[in-house]
């Protein structure tokens, strides 16, 4: 943690810090394929049209006509292919099906093999998601720390500075296990 002068800047920055966790660990169960169709699962694969490379949300709409199915109707028809080769290239395992002006993909059911890896992987996620948080946890304790030894603060205000962090840390880990649940009964689902 950059040098905080103020024990509410500790809190507000630990706040901002795990918050920024929690997301970061959302946003890679988002990428994560579960057996249903989401637009997450595309939306930001990379496109190489008009000679650059782009988010395949900014070049085509995506929709989910269905739990299984994923339909990609690209604003300008020449680019087709190229979102047919970026999902290819992907490795998400998933089979475009192009008709000249609509990529559908169907999501197949996950095999029992597949559904404990991501089992496996998510669990993973949120523990280092866990351990980011107590990361940030003690650099905000140190930095209050630093401001009861510089007398900036006194001893009652650095513990309770402590104690708003501790239940903060608290709150992220919870939402981090929620968001864990979560993803695994989706796995589960068949």
């Amino acid at each position: 943690m950059q040098t905080l002068t103020s024990t509410k800047s500790v809190v507000d920055e630990t706040q901002r810090r795990m918050q920024k966790t929690l997301d970061a660990v959302k946003s890679e169960f988002h990428n994560l394929r579960t057996g249903r169709a989401s637009i997450a699962l595309v939306e930001t694969i990379q496109v190489e049209c008009y000679g650059s490379t782009t988010p395949l949300k900014s070049v085509a709409s995506i929709l989910t006509p269905d739990a299984k199915t994923i339909a990609i109707q690209p604003w300008d028809p020449s680019v087709c292919a190229a979102v047919e080769k970026a999902i290819l290239k992907s490795g998400l395992g998933l089979t475009p099906a192009n008709d000249g002006k609509v990529i559908r993909i169907k999501v197949p059911a996950l095999t029992e093999e597949r559904r404990h890896e991501l089992d496996k992987l998510i669990r993973k996620i949120s523990e280092d998601g866990r351990i980011s948080i107590r990361n940030v946890r003690h650099e905000a304790n140190e930095a209050v720390k630093r401001l009861e030894k510089a007398k900036t603060i006194s001893e009652d205000e650095s513990r309770t500075t402590q104690k708003k962090v501790q239940e903060c840390t608290d709150r992220f880990i919870k939402l981090v296990d929620e968001t864990l649940s979560k993803k695994e009964s989706e796995i589960k689902e068949v």
